[in-house]
């Protein structure tokens, strides 16, 4: 049967927007990002959006559709993508989904259960916070999404912390709002998931150091001075705590300037961005997909070799 649509993941600084504009060039495609950070408006240089003229040569979607203030989940994801990719294939064109949040791709080729199984790479999220924050600072974040559950549970209820946190983290929704659901999955789309993946880590550490450091030449820091001086954000923000915007308003809030805050993000913002890239790997292992060695020279031609098989 006709594929709905073609997804290309992998680990940040992997090379995946790139690809996708080369492959633009040879099919009629509409990307659809796959990206929690790049929802956010005036987040553009610590989430290396695609630039203005990318985004004018092929057309992009969910990208610049929140304030920093708002949410966005994995449930509202599946609901836009999957609009989109049919009225992407009504307009005769490929969707290509393009991005690192695994988590969204899930949610879209697998749908949630009444209630979802646990999972171990959120809950390993989960507990690096707890660790950072204590437990009754999970609470906390517990209480703003799902006070019904936060009222029942003690402040360090780790164990029933975690499960709920890891719900709405998982669907969006909050876990007293499962209680009289019942509905089924629905079946997955009919899709080919290719995944950009290293076979030399130090590679990618490379680019992620590189890259990084041509956020910072690029204005990362007053991109972060601008959303602080709104007043209206913080740390627990799911935007703030994205890689990078996390680590830069720590590093600010120590009160560093010049070279000792530019030093201090840069060690900081690295060591984050590579434990994400890890989280990445770990989550696409357990994803049904066809593997592109991400630092082959050849990785380009490739994807586009698979996608005209997929195609034909």
């Amino acid at each position: 049967m006709k594929l709905e649509w073609i997804g290309l993941a992998g680990p940040t600084a992997s090379g995946k927007t790139g690809l996708a504009l080369q492959l633009a060039e040879q099919v009629p495609l509409e990307i659809v990002s796959v990206d929690s950070a790049l929802v956010y408006r005036g987040m553009d240089i610590g989430t290396a959006k695609p630039s203005a003229a990318e985004r004018a040569a092929v057309p992009h979607h969910l990208i610049d559709l929140l304030d920093p203030r708002d949410a966005y989940s994995a449930a509202a994801f599946a609901a836009d993508a999957q609009r989109l990719i049919g009225e992407i294939r009504a307009r005769g064109r490929l969707p290509l989904l393009v991005g690192g949040t695994m988590l969204y791709f899930k949610a879209l080729v697998d749908g949630f259960d009444p209630l979802p199984a646990a999972d171990a790479a959120v809950r390993a999220e989960l507990d690096a916070e707890a660790t950072a924050l204590g437990w009754p600072a999970m609470h906390g974040r517990l209480a703003a999404v799902d006070p019904i559950t936060a009222a029942r549970l003690a402040p360090n209820d780790a164990q029933r912390i975690q499960r709920a946190l890891e719900v709405h983290r998982l669907t969006g929704q909050p876990l007293s709002g499962f209680h009289s659901r019942g509905t089924t999955p629905a079946p997955p789309p009919k899709h080919l998931l290719l995944s950009l993946e290293p076979t030399d880590r130090a590679w990618l550490h490379g680019r992620i150091a590189q890259r990084f450091d041509s956020m910072l030449a690029g204005g990362f820091l007053d991109e972060m001075r601008a959303l602080r001086a709104r007043g209206d954000l913080h740390p627990g923000l799911p935007s703030i705590r994205c890689v990078g915007y996390r680590q830069a308003w720590e590093a600010m809030d120590a009160g560093l300037e010049g070279a000792a805050l530019e030093d201090l993000l840069r060690e900081r913002g690295v060591a984050a961005t590579r434990q994400l890239a890890k989280r990445q790997l770990t989550w696409l292992r357990g994803m049904t997909r066809e593997v592109v060695r991400a630092d082959d020279p050849g990785a380009a031609q490739q994807v586009q070799e698979k996608v005209a098989r997929a195609l034909a």
